[in-house]
């Protein structure tokens, strides 16, 4: 299993991604387990978030992170603001 990746995206680079057609996801402030179990990409629109990996890698999520979380991942979704995302699988 992978790391969790961040990058922070030029318009122009997610244009090319297409994310104005990849799901929409909102989520008040919560914390909650989870686990992927496929690869998904995510593109942070709001918010805040903190996700630690079960072997504790950490990491801060907000506007503009542009995310991979690879299939297995095994985590905790802290999130601190109401978090707006949009998400593709594969």
């Amino acid at each position: 299993m992978g790391k969790i990746e961040i990058t922070h995206p030029s318009a122009s680079e997610l244009k090319q991604l297409g994310i104005g057609i990849w799901s929409p996801w909102q989520c008040a402030p919560s914390d909650f387990d989870w686990q992927y179990t496929d690869r998904e990409t995510a593109y942070v629109l709001k918010g805040k978030v903190v996700v630690t990996a079960a072997d504790g890698e950490t990491v801060e999520l907000g506007p503009g992170d542009l995310v991979v979380f690879p299939k297995g991942l095994k985590c905790r979704w802290r999130v601190v603001e109401t978090v707006e995302k949009v998400y593709k699988f594969g």
